[in-house]
């Protein structure tokens, strides 16, 4: 179901398949989040905290169990001292790869 599919219907946003997109990766943090672990992968948590900047540890941990939990990024933990743990992308969160490659020339055709 696309826009056109939704003219001069009622319909609720949530029930329709972008509802179900922007509860996956909708949120101030989510994009940034795969944008950088497609962009770095395997990418640990201080190295993303860092390039995304104002995102504080509460936040940015939430936001990765959320899209773990959606399937879209593997954390990937080694059994060493210090913990060591890893981000990379799964093949389901792979598929968003077009998306943020349309999202950044639509950024950059439109600074």
């Amino acid at each position: 179901m696309g826009i056109s599919d939704l003219k001069g219907k009622e319909t609720v946003i949530q029930d329709t398949p972008f509802g179900y997109t922007m509860s996956v990766i909708g949120g101030k943090w989510k994009m940034a989040i795969l944008y950088l672990v497609s962009a770095k992968q395997p990418i640990r948590f201080n190295e993303m905290q860092r390039q995304l900047g104002a995102v504080t540890y509460k936040v940015l941990s939430a936001q990765l169990k959320e899209l773990e939990a959606d399937g879209l990024i593997k954390r990937m933990e080694y059994p060493q001292i210090p913990p060591k743990v890893e981000y990379s992308l799964t093949p389901r969160g792979q598929t968003l790869l077009p998306v943020l490659e349309q999202l950044c020339e639509w950024g950059a055709q439109n600074r």
